[in-house]
C-alpha cells in the first residue's frame, strides 16, 4: 500500500487489509514514495477513524518506498496516479511494473481511480477515505484468499 508520505492512506489501507487476511498467510506493508514522515506514526486521524472501527495502526511507522520492496511484495497498490507513476519509475523492468497497481481500479471503478489524500481536509476526509479502502480490500482479500486455495 503506498501514497505519498506514508501517514494517512496508505497506513488506513495497510489495516483495513491486516484485519482481513490471516496474518500466518499474509504480510501487508504500506510505504510512502515522499520522505517527508520516515519514522513517524500514522496522522492522527487515520489512527482515530481506524480505532472507530476497531483497527489498531499506532505500531506503524511511516517508511519510503524502495526500489527493493519489488523483490519481498507480489502486488503494490498505489493510491494514486503520481504515485503509481512514482513507484513505477523505480522499477527495473515490466515484470517489476505489473506489480503496481491502481488500488481503486480493483473495484472496476470507472470514476476517478483515485483516493483523495484527507490530509488538508477534516475528519470527514478520513472517514471517505476509509469507507473506500474498506469497500476495496475487502475485494482484494476474497481474491487473495481465493487465489491461496
Amino acid at each position: 500500500m503506498v501514497c505519498l508520505g506514508n501517514i494517512c492512506r496508505s497506513p488506513l489501507a495497510e489495516g483495513i487489509l491486516q484485519s482481513k487476511l490471516n496474518s500466518k498467510d499474509f504480510f501487508v506493508d504500506s510505504a510512502g514514495t515522499a520522505a517527508y514522515h520516515i519514522g513517524e506514526s500514522p496522522d492522527h486521524r487515520s489512527i482515530k477513524i481506524a480505532k472507530k472501527y476497531g483497527i489498531d495502526l499506532t505500531n506503524q511507522r511511516a517508511r519510503q518506498f524502495r526500489s527493493e520492496d519489488f523483490l519481498k511484495f507480489d502486488l503494490i497498490y498505489a493510491m494514486d496516479k503520481k504515485n503509481y507513476q512514482n513507484i513505477c519509475s523505480l522499477a527495473k523492468d515490466d515484470a517489476e511494473i505489473k506489480k503496481v497497481r491502481m488500488i481503486l481500479k480493483e473495484m472496476n471503478s470507472p470514476s476517478n481511480n483515485s483516493v483523495p489524500d484527507p490530509y488538508y481536509g477534516d475528519d470527514d476526509g478520513f472517514e471517505t477515505v476509509y469507507q473506500m479502502l474498506n469497500e476495496v480490500c475487502e475485494l482484494i482479500a476474497k481474491r487473495l484468499v481465493q487465489a491461496s486455495i
